[in-house]
């Protein structure tokens, strides 16, 4: 679709229209022309030129533009990795001293939270208050009638059951506050108690579950406002929302869900049919395959979105020793901080080292290099008329062999390097789920295909044979049903074809600056 003129100069970039050091907007809509038309339009080589009919000479970045759908928004379901325990396997985990000290392994960290909701960082000092400074590093510290931070440990007379040895169900925090604490820190200090182990399930994956298993209780649950309260002796707390909160495009936002804090939901006539849904979501939330398990010990520090990954706490033995310390800040400053981090390296830039670099050149059994391979599977994908981010998935699936900590050589020599998810993972930095879940999966999609497509393993070539067996060979019927259940598996399944075809020496091969415009458009519209 077109934008429309009053748009394009609206969006103008020039001195006049912007700020030179913010960058901020010099005008207000009422200081524009209430009519206006474009009489031309004509492109710089750095920028688009769009001659007004007022007489403006408007600067506009190319592929702005080119914007349309819903707007991005990290914070929706959209911009997400969801997971299951089987899908997720280890938790995502971080060396405290390489997080201080690489700034490539924070980045990884703070995708993580941002990504995948959580990520575990092992080896915090284990002191008093180190919590503080652990968020202090990701943003600001949210300050609550806690205080700054909190003990999880046994009180005498708890005000919440968090302070008991009792066992806690999937919950988030303090649901009962607008604005909810987005982001959740455990600092474990001391664990020595028989029990006390966490649980994790992404809620955003168990709401999406519900809305395909039934719909009339996720639409009861997304549209109903309850209340949740606290009540403390120096703290009287309450906020009302609805149990699944979606953004203007029905896209899931947050889950707010904790039973000790639930207050009685108003009599009606729809009543019977709010606790039926309540309960199909409970149901949901409390099965095994959706919830991970982490011991914590010392020295671990677990960070999370407290609007999406809901946690949990077995009983534990009183009688040992269970020490956290928690605290809450916001998840805008932790992407704000990872935004500072990753805007430093442009992702062309980057990318572009990485496909003339050293292990781009290796063969890896095929007769093409990795980096022929990884430009013949964008070129098939654009040549198919593959959106942006498909044509970007195809090009860069097996980013994993030169980023991951195992290279794809020791892979031909029998080890799986897991080159999807370390590929997926390192993407996660610049691009959204729609690029870094189908290279995630397009291995997985190799499996799933030698299993429903009876023809598809006798066309594989004999590497990709080989790797085949190192990563678990044809999937089972419950692997099968898993991939299916997958929002990025059909595109998972566009990207392993390509893929398998993009292996002849004979054909010409593309450059990687083709794509960098493309890649510029995706990196900037955050779609």
């Amino acid at each position: 679709m077109r934008a429309p003129a009053i748009w394009l100069r609206d969006n103008c970039h020039c001195p006049e229209c912007r700020h030179p050091g913010s960058g901020q907007k010099l005008f207000g809509v009422t200081d524009l022309p209430e009519h206006l038309a474009v009489e031309d339009e004509w492109d710089s080589g750095t920028d688009v030129r769009v001659r007004f009919s007022d007489g403006h000479v408007g600067v506009l970045p190319r592929g702005l533009a080119a914007i349309d759908g819903p707007p991005a928004d990290d914070r929706a379901e959209d911009a997400k990795r969801t997971w299951t325990r089987a899908e997720l396997g280890a938790p995502p985990t971080v060396d405290w001293t390489a997080y201080l000290g690489d700034p490539d392994v924070r980045i990884t960290a703070l995708s993580s939270v941002l990504r995948t909701g959580f990520v575990l960082l092992h080896g915090v000092p284990v002191r008093d208050r180190q919590v503080l400074d652990v968020a202090a590093g990701l943003g600001f510290v949210r300050v609550t009638n806690y205080g700054e931070l909190f003990d999880v440990r046994v009180e005498d007379s708890p005000v919440n059951l968090a302070f008991t040895a009792l066992p806690i169900t999937p919950h988030t925090d303090n649901p009962y506050r607008d604005p909810v604490p987005t982001l959740q820190l455990l600092h474990c200090l001391s664990n020595a108690a028989e029990g006390g182990d966490s649980g994790l399930v992404d809620g955003f994956h168990a709401a999406a579950i519900l809305r395909a298993e039934d719909p009339e209780a996720f639409d009861t649950l997304a549209s109903t406002p309850v209340t949740f309260a606290f009540s403390s002796a120096d703290a009287v707390l309450r906020a009302t929302r609805p149990m699944i909160g979606l953004d203007p495009y029905a896209r899931i936002r947050e889950i707010r869900f904790n039973n000790r804090s639930l207050q009685p939901v108003p009599v009606h006539a729809g009543t019977a049919r709010f606790y039926a849904a309540y309960r199909a979501f409970a149901q949901v939330l409390l099965r095994p395959e959706l919830t991970l398990t982490v011991r914590l010990g010392p020295g671990d520090c677990l960070v999370f979105d407290n609007t999406r990954v809901l946690h949990a706490r077995t009983a534990f033995a009183s009688a040992g020793e269970r020490h956290l310390q928690g605290c809450y800040a916001d998840i805008d400053g932790l992407a704000s901080t990872f935004a500072v981090l990753t805007r430093e390296t442009s992702a062309a830039d980057v990318l572009a080292a990485l496909f003339a670099g050293e292990g781009a050149a290796d063969y890896l059994g095929e007769s093409v290099t990795v980096a022929e391979h990884m430009l013949q599977t964008g070129a098939l994908a654009a040549a198919a008329g593959a959106p942006d981010h498909l044509v970007a998935a195809a090009l860069l699936h097996d980013v994993g062999h030169l980023t991951g900590p195992i290279s794809g050589n020791e892979l031909m020599s029998g080890t799986d390097n897991h080159h999807d998810d370390a590929g997926a993972d390192w993407l996660a930095r610049w691009f959204p789920p729609s690029v870094t879940e189908p290279v995630r999966l397009h291995v997985a999609a190799k499996r799933y295909l030698c299993a429903v497509d009876p023809g598809y393993a006798d066309a594989l070539s004999p590497a990709s044979v080989y790797t085949l067996g190192l990563q678990g060979g044809p999937m089972s019927e419950q692997e099968t049903a898993a991939f299916e259940a997958s929002p990025h598996h059909v595109d998972a399944v566009a990207v392993r074809r390509w893929d398998d075809q993009a292996k002849d020496p004979a054909v010409p091969t593309p450059v990687f600056g083709d794509f960098t415009t493309l890649i510029g458009r995706i990196v900037g519209s955050g779609q």
